[in-house]
């Protein structure tokens, strides 16, 4: 049965979603490298070819919490799964369940379509951690993330 706060984000849901990437940006202490604008966001989302996709969870009548989120693809599995990009609850809403349902949501999202993995990175500070692996999520310690952006990206790009 599906939580009836939760559902998929509208076009017109665009404006407050951008809002709440700027304040998860705040939260992780990093608000000047977000650069998100509502028309990059509604292209990608709602584009001729969307290779993103979103939920929003409501709470008296407002937006209180979004998930981002993409396919990815496990050689290992042979299977898509989802990977999650951004998940983020207002202040004044967490621990009200809507964190928990948004995650239940995506993990529906796997099962129903077949999807053996669903993935997010978490800062090693976020309070959520306990959250998170109180639900059976494990943290895959013996990897790390490397990224590549701006000049050493454009750098890289130059040897193709």
């Amino acid at each position: 049965m599906t939580d009836p706060r939760v559902r998929r984000i509208r076009p017109e849901d665009v404006d407050t979603v951008v809002e709440l990437v700027y304040a998860l940006a705040e939260y992780e202490r990093a608000p000047q490298e977000c650069h998100l604008t509502s028309e990059q966001l509604h292209g990608a989302l709602f584009g001729e070819a969307p290779a993103l996709f979103g939920h929003v969870a409501e709470a008296d009548g407002e937006i209180a919490g979004f998930t981002l989120w993409f396919l990815n693809f496990s050689t290992w599995r042979g299977t898509h799964g989802i990977y999650l990009e951004d998940l983020y609850v207002r202040e004044e809403q967490r621990g009200s369940g809507l964190g928990k349902v948004l995650l239940a949501t995506l993990a529906a999202e796997c099962v129903d379509k077949g999807y053996h993995r669903l993935e997010w990175s978490v800062l090693n500070w976020n309070p959520a951690v306990g959250f998170y692996r109180a639900l059976g999520a494990l943290p895959q310690d013996e990897w790390s993330v490397y990224r590549l952006t701006d000049e050493p990206l454009k750098v890289l790009a130059k040897e193709a």
